[in-house]
């Protein structure tokens, strides 16, 4: 079977397993197989497949008609234009979650971001790296610190890190949120903190797409009874590493956008949540006002969780 006869197939076959993308995925598929591009399949359409090849490529197509996900497929996932490893010990990087990447460079080219002489940025549930190496890139200087309580997933991102370049920017600490910066770095030493943490109430993540709830890690997706736990957590640690004038990065679902009003009490925080490509409430930019006084760590007032229930928002 040559290239063209196998895309062919492969398209059909999808479809009929009802995957929406299925010419996509297809080439994608076959391109990994290959050790091609997608445009090289067209090129070579007339290539004669290795019965190597045909095996394999056929146990992918299997595999993603049963619902597992493309990027643990191939092992790999675009992000930023870059191209990030990915196992099944991390989130698959959304396109959505690029808004915080670009987001925090424009902060930082418009500079309004303290610290320029000794810049230190943290990722906070790093995953794959994905966040901190972008930032790395593109940012070209400062210091970035990533956190993830999975060491599997550390050693993902450190490969990520040493893939493009940045390993020698980026102190990988394994940890609960910033716990493991409080132990390095003194009050008021952060510029800016990302975060892209699980979001989704306990109960609900059983409702996502199958392939989500089947193949990606819960400990990446759950995030307690509201879905707001670790970030009720995480804003009161970020009071007190972040510098005044530092920026605090939420990747949040659209119907948690109402209860950040609470979570960041005015006075100590200003805000904004911008809004993805598809129009809806996705990224909270909030800049700390007041830190905490030295020695006496913030832990304020926060939203309490609300009874678990009915879920409607969503990971996608």
């Amino acid at each position: 079977m040559d290239i063209a006869a196998a895309l062919a197939r492969a398209r059909a076959f999808l479809h009929q397993k009802g995957i929406d993308a299925a010419p996509l995925e297809a080439e994608v598929l076959l391109a990994h197989v290959t050790g091609t591009d997608r445009v090289g399949l067209y090129r070579e359409a007339n290539r004669p497949l290795s019965l190597e090849e045909e095996e394999k490529f056929q146990e992918l197509l299997q595999r993603r008609a049963a619902g597992e996900p493309v990027a643990y497929l191939t092992g790999c996932r675009e992000f930023m234009g870059l191209t990030f490893r990915v196992t099944r010990d991390v989130l698959i990087p959304r396109p959505e979650t690029e808004l915080l990447v670009e987001a925090a460079l424009e902060l930082f080219t418009g500079g309004t971001v303290p610290g320029e002489e000794r810049l230190f940025l943290a990722d906070v549930g790093t995953g794959s790296g994905a966040i901190a190496v972008s930032l790395a890139r593109y940012l070209g200087r400062g210091t970035i610190y990533a956190t993830d309580i999975s060491p599997a997933a550390l050693a993902v991102a450190a490969e990520n890190a040493r893939r493009h370049g940045v390993a020698g920017r980026i102190i990988f600490l394994a940890g609960d949120l910033l716990s493991p910066l409080q132990k390095v770095l003194p009050p008021g030493s952060l510029s800016l903190v990302a975060a892209n943490l699980p979001y989704i109430p306990s109960a609900a993540v059983g409702q996502l797409m199958p392939d989500v709830t089947r193949y990606e890690p819960h400990l990446a997706l759950d995030g307690g009874c509201d879905g707001l736990e670790l970030y009720r957590r995480l804003i009161p640690q970020a009071r007190e590493l972040l510098a005044p004038g530092g920026y605090l990065l939420m990747e949040i679902d659209p119907s948690q956008a109402p209860l950040m009003a609470r979570l960041l009490p005015e006075g100590i925080w200003r805000y904004r949540v911008r809004r993805d490509l598809a129009g809806r409430e996705r990224l909270v930019v909030a800049q700390l006002m007041v830190s905490s006084p030295p020695g006496k760590p913030f832990r304020g007032d926060v939203l309490k969780s609300r009874p678990c229930g009915e879920y409607t928002g969503e990971k996608n």
